[in-house]
């Protein structure tokens, strides 16, 4: 159906900093479509949480390595919305080890979900944004933080950051920005998993402001870019109280 509002589709829209992006976008006036890769439950309390605020939203599951799950949720949100406006891919995995230990079959799988699920989703992105709109992906400044046992996330988020800016510069003379947001450590539940509480309050103490970042801070950012910041484009933006 034809309409005039702007739509997003935000991968990983299910929980953390997926969702905050989904209800933040949704306030800004989106038509929200929340991908999510298994969990049901989760992906329906970010749809009613939009919804229940007055919002549009709808749940798409779907792989984002898998190029004919990515058509499908893209052909769902021009299908239900009108067509799409910005995508902000946020969906990922972090494992963590040290080189030496990690089993290569977590490598092949961090490598396909977050390398090859950013060029998947970005493929389609180029295809069908419209002009005005934005493609941002998630990053983080783990790779700049060099920090032990995150070898393999830490390659994959530099791969990102080597296509979305690649990206940008193909995408001459269309009005379309990307970027990429790189967090430092959020209070997700990604962050805490496996974490002592002496290490969780080692890592809020670094940056100046002496704590953890919220899923709201970095949403502010994703609203941000997508809309008003038409003259940032092919950047990397550090979102880390200062930590680096």
């Amino acid at each position: 159906m034809a309409t005039s509002q702007r739509v997003a589709i935000v991968t990983g829209g299910s929980r953390g900093m997926g969702r905050a992006f989904a209800v933040r976008l949704a306030a800004d006036g989106y038509a929200v479509v929340v991908n999510y890769a298994g969990n049901t439950t989760e992906a329906n309390a970010t749809v009613d949480l939009v919804t229940g605020a007055g919002g549009k939203a709808i749940a798409v599951r779907g792989d984002v390595a898998d190029e004919n799950a990515v058509a499908a949720l893209f052909d769902t949100a021009e299908r239900e919305f009108g067509g799409v406006d910005v995508v902000v891919h946020a969906a990922g995995i972090m494992p963590t080890s040290p080189l030496a230990d990690l089993d290569l079959a977590m490598l092949d799988e961090v490598l396909r979900v977050n390398l090859r699920g950013t060029f998947v989703v970005n493929q389609q992105a180029v295809r069908r944004v419209r002009s005005g709109g934005a493609i941002i992906n998630i990053s983080s400044s783990i790779a700049k933080f060099s920090r032990p046992g995150y070898s393999a996330y830490a390659a994959t988020k530099g791969g990102v950051e080597a296509i979305t800016l690649i990206l940008a510069r193909e995408l001459r003379g269309r009005d379309v920005t990307v970027n990429v947001v790189a967090p430092g450590p959020v209070a997700t539940e990604l962050f805490f998993q496996g974490k002592s509480e002496e290490l969780v309050a080692r890592i809020s103490a670094e940056p100046p402001m002496e704590r953890l970042g919220t899923p709201t801070d970095i949403a502010e950012i994703i609203s941000f870019l997508a809309g008003p910041a038409r003259w940032i484009n092919g950047q990397v933006l550090y979102a880390n109280g200062g930590a680096i």
